[in-house]
């Protein structure tokens, strides 16, 4: 598929697909016989990860080196199943944090609740 309907189906900007590729997170892109980007299924599913990871807060710099280790094959599964273990182990220790603070939020709420009630 060409870059449009890949940026559609990701959800991304073609500037962004532009900008993972040149960073290195995308790699062996093929080209059509025109020169265009052609992706398929897999780089989708690729981009699915990407995203996955970014939304639990691995900065680019991490991804960039998971993806690294992925473009070396399996021999680097022990490294990047560390990475995602450790990354795992912040992931759950912020999930706490906010827990907390959702809680300390709800207490304040229902505080201010019982204050408008009592006016």
């Amino acid at each position: 598929m060409n870059i449009k309907k890949f940026s559609e189906a990701t959800k991304l900007t073609a500037y962004t697909v532009r900008y993972y590729e040149k960073m290195g997170l995308l790699k062996n892109i093929s080209r059509n016989s025109s020169g265009h980007r052609w992706f398929t299924e897999k780089d989708i599913v690729w981009i699915a990860f990407i995203k996955r990871l970014k939304d639990t807060g691995m900065p680019l710099e991490e991804i960039l080196q998971y993806a690294e280790l992925r473009e070396q094959g399996n021999s680097t599964s022990e490294q990047r199943m560390q990475m995602l273990q450790e990354h795992a182990l912040k992931l759950e220790a912020n999930i706490t944090e906010q827990q907390l603070n959702l809680e300390k939020l709800q207490q304040k709420i229902i505080y201010y609740s019982e204050v408008i009630k009592r006016q």
